[in-house]
């Protein structure tokens, strides 16, 4: 018995012992960031069986935003609502080439549309009744894009494979200017979004040129070197700045600062071929404006959003085929890539299908009726427990409270009159614009001699470190040099009494001496240099 009790309390201590669980592998993918949601929100949608590569997508400006896409020598027109329903089928198409579709652009307003082909010809149509109404020939060799003024319905642009940038009267089918100065084929260019006057565009020479039709000798008015090829440009929405696509680089460039190259985004790994403008909506940022994001796609099959506020990639998303095209719509709803096997690869994020008034009827897409909100009239209980912070209606009349104006020391002493102590006050502050302010109203109104013959010594100190600090700025000395003159015969007496300011005086003279100096060697260098000019312009 004695040797059966141990084994019995080994094998009742060997049940007590729990198996350890195995625990769950942590996931290798991250968690989406909000920006990856709203990118990955597009619910994408295949059109197939086009005829080739999608050289060129665009959208028209207006409500409800219709797509054209290029394919071969047609152009198709789509709805993106008939997309959110599942209709891949185009609403219409324009046959009316002879050669391959490079190039599309729709007016401002939506109702034209304005496209180029491998012919050398550009051709205006009717988006409603696909009629053309122009057709534009002057280039002699292929057409490689066309775009239509921002701010202008009434010209074009267009660049091809005779290194010429053509102007265009769209009216009278005439060139208005002939641009030279790339030395290579023109294959891209985009319009301010601030001015009709200022356009870019970017060729197989590795430069990009700012033109202005304004400039009479039509030459360009900046040049960037992006390196490469350029592909694809863009104006980014300040129009201040601009992005280039050439090689597996996007660079963006400061054209307020002379053309200074401000980042270069190398993440493709093969040829970039277009780049577009898209926006991320401020409830997905948390932030109080929506900001602005450069799409861009490559022969690789990467679509990468690119954060040019940040320097970043916040987005990258990879498709089956070599992209050639990216589009993306004013509404922020729709984007559309193009590739190169002949597939419309067009994402729609879902939402309220409500389209704003005033789009009117264009390929028989009728506005969608938007339901109306309650209305707080005086009649309600809720009318009148509205708060301050409650914002006004539409139709409400604001009364707005007049801010009250604070004025300097010396703004109220001149109310009062009291020229003297304005003048001792602004002195004392040590702004030299408030100074100058208060002597000239001083001497409009007679009274800045009589305020200089009344100062005291330690007053006068103050009025004499003031001229010798700001009396040989350019800014001030045609008021400053002969109030010196006048302060200086006026006191006399008082200068010669006081040691401080026959110190204060010397240093005056030493600044007024200095800045003579200065003056003589500049006019001696202006000497050397215009005869230099003179030459230089004669050749």
């Amino acid at each position: 018995m004695a040797e059966i009790r141990p084994e019995q309390q080994t094998t009742t201590i060997s049940k007590t012992f729990l198996i350890k669980p195995k625990l769950k592998p942590k996931p290798r993918t991250q968690s989406q960031t909000p920006e990856s949601k709203y990118w990955s929100s597009f619910k994408s949608t295949q059109i197939p069986n086009l005829i080739s590569s999608i050289s060129s997508v665009a959208f028209s400006p207006s409500p409800p935003h219709l797509f054209a896409a290029a394919h071969s020598t047609t152009v198709s027109l789509y709805s993106p609502l008939s997309l959110s329903k599942g209709d891949i089928s185009p609403s219409s198409n324009i046959s009316s080439f002879t050669d391959v579709v490079s190039s599309l652009s729709f007016r401002l307003d939506g109702l034209l549309l304005a496209a180029s082909d491998l012919s050398g010809i550009v051709q205006v149509f009717d988006v409603k009744t696909r009629k053309r109404l122009r057709r534009l020939r002057s280039h002699t060799r292929p057409v490689r894009f066309v775009k239509y003024p921002v701010l202008d319905k009434l010209h074009l642009l267009s660049g091809g494979d005779d290194a010429i940038v053509k102007f265009w009267d769209v009216a009278g089918e005439s060139v208005v200017l002939d641009l030279f100065g790339h030395k290579d084929y023109v294959r891209c260019g985009d319009c301010s979004p601030v001015s009709a006057d200022m356009f870019i565009t970017g060729s197989y020479d590795h430069t990009v040129k700012v033109w202005d039709v304004r400039v009479e000798n039509s030459r360009s008015v900046l040049e960037v070197n992006h390196g490469k090829p350029v592909e694809d440009v863009i104006y980014l929405p300040s129009g201040g700045l601009i992005a280039t696509a050439g090689g597996n680089s996007v660079k963006i460039w400061d054209l307020i600062a002379g053309g200074r190259m401000v980042y270069a985004m190398e993440s493709h790994n093969k040829t970039v071929t277009s780049i577009c403008v898209g926006r991320v909506g401020k409830e997905t940022l948390g932030s109080e404006t929506a900001e602005d994001r450069i799409l861009s796609v490559g022969l690789d099959g990467y679509m990468k959003v690119f954060d040019y506020g940040r320097m970043k990639i916040t987005h990258s998303m990879r498709f089956p085929a070599p992209l050639m095209s990216v589009g993306f719509s004013p509404d922020c709803r729709t984007r559309v890539i193009g590739t190169a096997n002949g597939i419309i690869f067009a994402g729609r994020r879902k939402g309220k299908e409500n389209v704003e008034s005033g789009g009117g009827n264009v390929l028989g897409f009728e506005s969608i009726a938007v339901p109306e909100t309650r209305v707080l009239k005086p009649t309600y209980f809720r009318y009148f427990h509205r708060g301050q912070s409650e914002k006004p209606a539409e139709g409400d009349f604001v009364v707005m409270r007049s801010k009250k104006v604070k004025l300097a020391e010396h703004d109220k002493l001149l109310k009062k009159f009291r020229h003297k102590d304005a003048l001792v006050a602004v002195l004392s502050s040590k702004n030299p614009e408030n100074v100058v302010a208060v002597m000239e109203e001083l001497v409009a109104r007679k009274k800045l001699l009589k305020c200089v013959s009344n100062l005291d010594v330690e007053e006068l100190g103050l009025l004499l470190m003031f001229l010798q600090k700001h009396a040989t700025m350019p800014r001030y000395s045609s008021l400053l040099m002969g109030l010196t003159q006048k302060v200086i015969e006026i006191r006399a007496d008082d200068i010669r009494n006081s040691d401080a300011l026959k110190g204060q005086i010397r240093n005056l003279k030493r600044s007024i001496e200095e800045e003579i100096r200065i003056q003589h060697s500049l006019q001696e260098i202006q000497g050397i240099i215009s005869p230099l000019l003179r030459i230089a312009g004669r050749r």
